[in-house]
């Protein structure tokens, strides 16, 4: 193996590092906190950017899970009074899935909480890096 590739190597490891760590934080952050798991975040976070609701399919391909785990997730949301499901007014097997009021109100103070704490774990991060890693990864993420 090259020198390049063995330093590819070593960053990647540093890059998974950083990720399980923040995740783990951030989930521990919402256990604690907030009393809820990061599925059910996700979940909320997509129905907070499709206000009018979505299908579960939709659903699914949005957060890259399969119908199941949307499903579960969206089942223990509704009997929280988070989001509510209506049936399509042209296809019966057409399930929409949205966020109630109190969902929508409930999910706005996770995301304050959330965008703060990644804040702080990012502090150490200059405007100068956050354009350069931004840069680079989109440049990752193209090939």
């Amino acid at each position: 193996m090259s020198d390049l590739s063995k330093r590819r190597l070593k960053m990647w490891i540093r890059m998974l590092g950083v990720t399980r760590g923040s995740e783990s934080h951030l989930r521990e952050l919402l256990r604690v906190k907030h009393n809820t798991t990061l599925p059910r975040v996700d979940v909320m976070a997509a129905l907070y950017r499709r206000r009018d609701g979505v299908t579960m399919s939709e659903l699914s391909r949005m957060l890259l899970v399969s119908n199941g785990n949307a499903t579960a997730v969206v089942d223990r949301l509704e009997k929280d009074g988070l989001v509510r499901r209506t049936q399509s007014d042209t296809d019966r097997r057409t399930v929409f899935v949205a966020l109630t009021p109190e969902g929508l109100t409930q999910f706005e103070g996770l995301a304050s909480d959330h965008e703060a704490e990644v804040n702080k774990l990012f502090a150490g991060l200059s405007d100068a890096d956050l354009e350069a890693l931004t840069d680079i990864l989109k440049r990752m993420g193209k090939q």
